[in-house]
């Protein structure tokens, strides 16, 4: 069962007297806590959405930087390389392990204070088609330079200068672009085509041949010198404020948006499983909640699940009865906890969570009717680090959708998000995603989008167990949730459990399986399913889980083949 752990208050002001004793307890604790730190691995470890994000990590480690610079390094790199998603003009979250203390930072974007709750309805009420995903009104204003800026201003080891030089270095010397880079642009750049000026950037890049991004270059080598304000302040921000006004919809980033932009150091989502201590994300992310509440009603109806075949039919009919639940909560209760009461300890309760794994019907779905919420396309990418003092950075960013909005800041070399489509524009009417939801995460000025990301670290007695997280929209804590169970309850190794089939089932549309093109449903599994109720239904993706296992004090890294990651040891 989950045990939630109490936050620490700050020590008030003491009289001189007392603040001797507090020192000498200080003294005394601090031993202890120097005794019970993890100890040093064997070596670093990282796990990325491609090569050129991993070999940033691997320069940074071996230049004695922790995970922390390792993780700046690889979001600057992808920003250069995994342009569908790696990113500057995007936002996304950190889970960090430093020093034996858990934190999390919250760097997701945020709408511009023009914005409204009807901005994407026409004169009817009805929501504009793609008018929050494509173009300059998509976009919400960019978090992740700010937070790879306060992340290593808090922890960093080496200069801001060190960190981004790969990245300074694959934008301007270039870098062979994959096979799979180009059928990704191929697949979605038509969608832009007449509407941005994506094309002009990105149209024409080939695989195997050098492809350089001179004005990106530019732009990170302002941000290298300056800082996060070689961002939000003077000339790329200029180029920021300019691009709003060009193309057929007009933008509503301005200068101020920029200037007052500001990530969130939050609390942790932390609870005990299996053992495990789980470190995961918050509010504004809804993934944390949900991949607890997944976990732990899967222990609750344990005696459903025995002896119950991995992957088999009435395994996904199981799990499937468990994400319905989570949805229904999902839709009705999160937004972004600056402007919304979150009911965050209600819904990971013990006896909450016990309630609703009750529920389950184990032998057909359960009417959607009777599953309300229980209180009275899809790209981001994930990197995965350790370091050899047993630090841990797990980060998901993202720009949205693939390419987010599909417009580049001309001078700058950058995409822009379409995260805006996260909000609910309206109430009851799904996102890109299929995910309905409600007032809680409706549009407002400053707000943050409500999200699934899910970077997540496991310890075990002090020590790193797993750090772990996925791209996929609202696919992300049920791949999370199934690669651990594969793992923990399944006693599969890290590589075996990512290449497993995955499946995924939300509330809408009503009984409905996805299923994915690397493992493919058979005939017999999807007649059988079909049997208890069930519609399967091909998705494009799911997931690109990048992970690393600690077994005996050596990091043991593994990237989802599913995609073009990279994972390595560094000693």
């Amino acid at each position: 069962m989950l045990k939630i752990c109490a936050a620490l208050g700050e020590t008030r002001a003491l009289s001189r007297s007392i603040r001797l004793i507090a020192a000498a307890l200080t003294f005394a604790m601090a031993a202890g806590a120097a005794q019970a730190a993890p100890r040093d691995l064997k070596a670093g470890a990282v796990a990325a959405s491609d090569q050129f994000g991993a070999a940033a990590a691997r320069e940074v480690l071996r230049k004695g930087g922790n995970a922390v610079d390792a993780a700046v390094a690889t979001g600057f790199a992808l920003s250069v390389t995994y342009p569908e998603a790696g990113n500057i003009g995007g936002g996304g979250f950190m889970t960090l392990y430093v020093d034996g203390k858990p934190y999390f930072l919250d760097y997701r974007e945020t709408a511009p204070a023009a914005a409204s709750a009807n901005m994407y309805l026409d004169a009817k009420g009805e929501v504009v088609p793609n008018l929050s995903l494509t173009g300059n009104l998509a976009a919400g204003v960019p978090g992740t330079v700010k937070g790879l800026w306060e992340a290593h201003h808090r922890f960093g080891k080496l200069s801001w200068a060190q960190d981004l030089a790969p990245a300074i270095r694959l934008a301007s010397q270039g870098f062979a672009p994959s096979k799979i880079m180009v059928a990704v642009r191929d697949g979605d750049h038509k969608q832009f085509e007449g509407e941005t000026n994506f094309a002009t950037y990105f149209g024409s890049f080939k695989a195997g041949q050098v492809f350089r991004q001179p004005e990106l270059a530019a732009t990170l080598r302002r941000i290298a010198k300056d800082g996060d304000k070689g961002f939000y302040e003077g000339p790329t921000a200029d180029l920021i404020v300019a691009q709003m006004g060009r193309g057929k919809v007009k933008g509503l980033i301005t200068k101020d948006d920029l200037k007052s932009y500001k990530v969130a150091w939050r609390e942790p989502i932390q609870a005990e499983w299996r053992g495990f201590h789980v470190i995961t994300a918050p509010p504004p992310s809804s993934g944390g909640i949900a991949l607890l509440q997944l976990l732990d009603m899967k222990q609750d109806d344990k005696a459903l699940f025995k002896g119950v075949t991995l992957n088999s039919p009435q395994y996904m009919h199981l799990v499937s009865e468990l994400e319905k639940r989570v949805f229904a909560d999902r839709a009705a209760y999160l937004g972004d906890p600056d402007f919304v009461k979150n009911p965050v300890q209600a819904l990971i309760d013990p006896a909450y969570v016990a309630r609703r794994a009750a529920e389950v019907d184990p032998q057909k779905p359960s009417a959607l009717a009777a599953v309300k919420p229980g209180l009275e396309k899809p790209q981001t990418t994930h990197f995965s680090i350790v370091d050899k003092w047993g630090n841990a950075v797990s980060n998901t960013y993202t720009l949205n959708g693939d390419y987010g909005a599909g417009v580049v800041v001309e001078g700058a070399g950058f995409l822009l998000n379409d995260e805006m489509d996260d909000f609910s524009s309206k109430p009851g009417v799904p996102n890109q995603f299929g995910v309905v939801g409600s007032d809680a995460n409706a549009i407002g000025p400053n707000k943050r989008p409500l999200s699934s990301m899910t970077p997540t670290i496991l310890t075990k007695d002090g020590k790193l167990a797993m750090v772990i997280g996925t791209p996929g929209g609202s696919r992300i804590f049920t791949s999370v949730f199934q690669v651990l169970a594969d793992v923990y309850d399944y006693d599969l190794p890290l590589p075996k459990a990512l290449a497993q089939l995955r499946f995924h089932h939300q509330l809408l549309p009503e009984n409905t399986i996805f299923s994915e093109p690397y493992a493919p449903f058979d005939a017999g599994l999807t007649k059988a399913l079909a049997e208890r109720g069930y519609k399967v239904e091909d998705q494009d993706y799911n997931g690109d889980i990048e992970a690393i296992r600690i077994v005996g004090g050596m990091p043991q890294p593994a990237s989802d083949p599913r995609q073009r990651g990279v994972s390595m040891v560094v000693k």
